[in-house]
Formats: C-alpha cells, sequence, structure tokens
C-alpha cells in the first residue's frame, strides 16, 4: 500500500511557524477571570505550520525543499509542491506560485485558509477541513454524498483537480473533479489532539502526488497515518515507520477462521461495538482466480476486517447449474481462508445471502461486478444500520465460466493453465 517515497522530491511554501508548549500543573482558577492557573514547569518548541508540513514530507523519507518570505527558483529540483496557508501573509497571493508550478509541469496541493477558494485556481488538489469547506461553499450539515457533489461543481468551476476533504471522525471525503468520489472511514480509536492533523494529510498526499502514486490510494493511507497523529498530544509528524506499525496493527494475524453464521453474527456485534468497521462481501468462488483476489483486496482495505460469506454447493448448483461447483464448499472456503486480506469465511445456504447480512450487521457491503448499490441483495439491512455499500471495479477478462469453457475447448497435450 505504501509507494516509494524516496522518489520524490516536494517543495513546500507557505506560513512557517514556531509552536511553543508550556506545561506544568494547575491546581487553581484564576480570582480575576475564569481560567486556571498554570504553574509553568518547562516549555517546548516544535515546528508549525508549513515546517510541520515539511517534518511530515521528511519523515516519510521525501526529499524536502521549504520555502518561507522568500521564493528562490526551487522548482526544477521538485516532482510536485505544497501551499501551506495558514492566513499569516506568506501566501496572500498565491496565484504567482501556482501558475509557475503548473508551467514547470508540477502538481500543487492547497492546504487553504481563505474562504476565497478562487484564490487557489489551478491547483491539483485542495484540502480544507469541514469548516473551511463549509465557510468556503455554503452547504452547512451537508450528508457526505452533497458535499462531494458541491466540491466536484467547485472544482469543475475552479479549474482544481480534486478536493480532499478532512472529516474529523467522519474520516476524509476524496472528490476528484473528474471521477467517483471516495468517502474514507476515521480509523482513529482515541483522539487526545487533533492539532496538525490537517498538516499530516496534506504531507501524505503531496507525497504521493511527488511520487506519482494513485490519489485514491493515498487519500486511505492519508486517513491512516491521521489516526496516528490524533493519538498524540500537539504538533506531531508522522514518520514511515508509523504507518507502517498502523497498517500492521498489532497483527501477527492470526490465519482467517471459517466460521458459521451464529459466530459471524456475534463478530460483527462485537465490533460494531467497539468501532471498528466490518467489510462483508460474498460470491460462489468456485476457482479462485486474479479477478477474485483483487476484488477481495479492493474490499478489505475499505474497513478494518473483511468477511466472505460463500454460497454453500446446492446454491452454487441453482445459481449456474448442474457440474457446479468444480471444487466443493470446504475447500472453496479453506483457500478464501488462506488469503491475506480475508479475516472469516461463513457459508450461507440460500440463493442470495440477505438474510445472513441482516444477522452479521456489516457496515460496508462490498460487491464486485457492473452491480448497482440498490441491486446488492442485503444493502437495504445495512444501510438501515448506518452503513453503506461499495461497488467495486469491475475487471475485465477474469471468469470462473470462462476458465471452464477454455478448460474444455483446450486439446489434449495443450500448455496447462
Amino acid at each position: 500500500m505504501i509507494p516509494d517515497f524516496s522518489k520524490a522530491r516536494v517543495l513546500v511554501a507557505g506560513d512557517v511557524m514556531l509552536d511553543e508548549y508550556w506545561h506544568g500543573p494547575a491546581r487553581r482558577v484564576s480570582p480575576e477571570a475564569p481560567a486556571l492557573v498554570v504553574n509553568v514547569e518547562r516549555s517546548e518548541q516544535r515546528p508549525g505550520g508549513a515546517a510541520n508540513v515539511a517534518c511530515n514530507l521528511a519523515g516519510l523519507g521525501v526529499g524536502v525543499a521549504l520555502l518561507g518570505i522568500v521564493f528562490p527558483k526551487l522548482l526544477d529540483e521538485c516532482s510536485a509542491a505544497v501551499l501551506s496557508d495558514y492566513a499569516k501573509g506568506s501566501l496572500a497571493d498565491p496565484a504567482a506560485l501556482i501558475a509557475a508550478a503548473r508551467a514547470a509541469g508540477k502538481p500543487v496541493l492547497v492546504d487553504p485558509k481563505s474562504s476565497d477558494f478562487g484564490k487557489y485556481r489551478g491547483a491539483r488538489l485542495l484540502t480544507p477541513n469541514r469548516a473551511e469547506f463549509e465557510a468556503a461553499l455554503g452547504g452547512s450539515g451537508e450528508s457526505v454524498g452533497d458535499m462531494a457533489a458541491r466540491a466536484q461543481r467547485a472544482c469543475a468551476r475552479l479549474e482544481v483537480g480534486g478536493m480532499a476533504v478532512t472529516l474529523g471522525e467522519h474520516g476524509l471525503l476524496l472528490a476528484p473533479a473528474d471521477g467517483a468520489p471516495q468517502h474514507i472511514p476515521a480509523r482513529a480509536r482515541e483522539v487526545f489532539d487533533v492539532t496538525g492533523a490537517g498538516d499530516t494529510v496534506a504531507a501524505v498526499l503531496a507525497a504521493g502526488l511527488g511520487a506519482g502514486a494513485d490519489l485514491g490510494q493515498m487519500a486511505r493511507l492519508a486517513n491512516v497515518a491521521a489516526g496516528v497523529v490524533v493519538r498524540r498530544v500537539g504538533v506531531a509528524p508522522v514518520s514511515l515507520s508509523d504507518i507502517e506499525n498502523e497498517l500492521g496493527a498489532g497483527e501477527a494475524r492470526a490465519p482467517a477462521a471459517v466460521v458459521d453464521a451464529d459466530r459471524a453474527a456475534e463478530i460483527g456485534r462485537h465490533l460494531r461495538g467497539s468501532g471498528r468497521r466490518l467489510v462483508m462481501t460474498n460470491g460462489c468462488f468456485d476457482l479462485l482466480h486474479a479477478g477474485h483476489t483483487a476484488c477481495l483486496a479492493d474490499a478489505r482495505a475499505l474497513g478494518d476486517r473483511l468477511m466472505v460469506a460463500v454460497n454453500d454447493d446446492d446454491s452454487v448448483r441453482r445459481l449456474k447449474g448442474a457440474g457446479r461447483p468444480v471444487m466443493p464448499l470446504q475447500q472453496r472456503m479453506q483457500v478464501l481462508a488462506a488469503l491475506g486480506c480475508v479475516d472469516w469465511v461463513v457459508p450461507f445456504s440460500e440463493d442470495t445471502p440477505e438474510r445472513l447480512i441482516g444477522q452479521v450487521g456489516p457496515l460496508v457491503l462490498a460487491k464486485g461486478g457492473d452491480y448497482r448499490p440498490e441491486e446488492v441483495a442485503g444493502g437495504e439491512s445495512v444501510e438501515r444500520m448506518g452503513g453503506r455499500v461499495a461497488i467495486l471495479p469491475y475487471r475485465e477478462g477474469w471468469s470462473t465460466s470462462g476458465l471452464l469453457r477454455d478448460l474444455r475447448t483446450r486439446k489434449p497435450g495443450g500448455a496447462g493453465l
């Protein structure tokens, strides 16, 4: 999931600041004002503003050039640029910087503070938080879907490539000007301090731009990184090892378990109660192929755990006809359980898993192929619980039926599959 950031060199321009923290006990309230009196025992200074973005990038292994008030000719040495606007004056008029970067063929990410997003016309990506988004574009209290539509309209009007809106405990919204929006749920378990989380998101996304990585992939990675820094007090840059550890999250991972419906429902209740996001998908998975494994990996990336529901042999015969399945249920489940992206496998006997999905209660129901969300069995029950249906990318050229046709038409002595 993590690209080679060492290939990237990013220019960070903006308001370079120094944050100072005072530490000490507060044992009484001031008699002059309703404020705590702190007995300062020590102080601490950390890079802030654009300097924190630069520190985050350096922690990821990215080559960094940091630019404050003066603008030397650094663009030729960089593969991307970040404009970190803290409304202190360094980026009062960012148009010249954006124009210079575009002329040099370098993507520009802007972390905006101005409510006039028109100042950032031509940027590749804007990364406002929800309050900044609403101050600039209106729509207070909108659903994530409405925000995505509003963001895409604004991107088209402003000639901006897309927006990544940080939503606090609700995660991150990626709304490219062209293409489907993605809502990426938050991963943080405990939040101590959100200071600097926006800088971290901007840094990870900029590192991805500089490394030529997929934007959707980097948005998910930025969400992981933000979940790390909000568990720390004060401005604290993230490192590559922090992200690797978070993705590993305690996992000397046990092999996936084959469970029955009752155990699956118990797992669903436990994960909902602990704030973790269970993804569920289903299928026959007869002759597992690369299309299956790609879809399962995509599904796993949508949450914290993945449960796969598998049609039993009788239901496969009803759906696929005589001669199917090629592999019996136990073998199909064992193969699925051996995949690194799968956490649990559960069989079902009905033609659809609708009843099982209602029992388990996943927060994401993923389905591959050319389905529409309203066509996915069990989708209504998931949405009633506050979850969502996700349609995974359809991959041409891979199907079990196609593989079986190839096997039947292959001549004896021909090359094996």
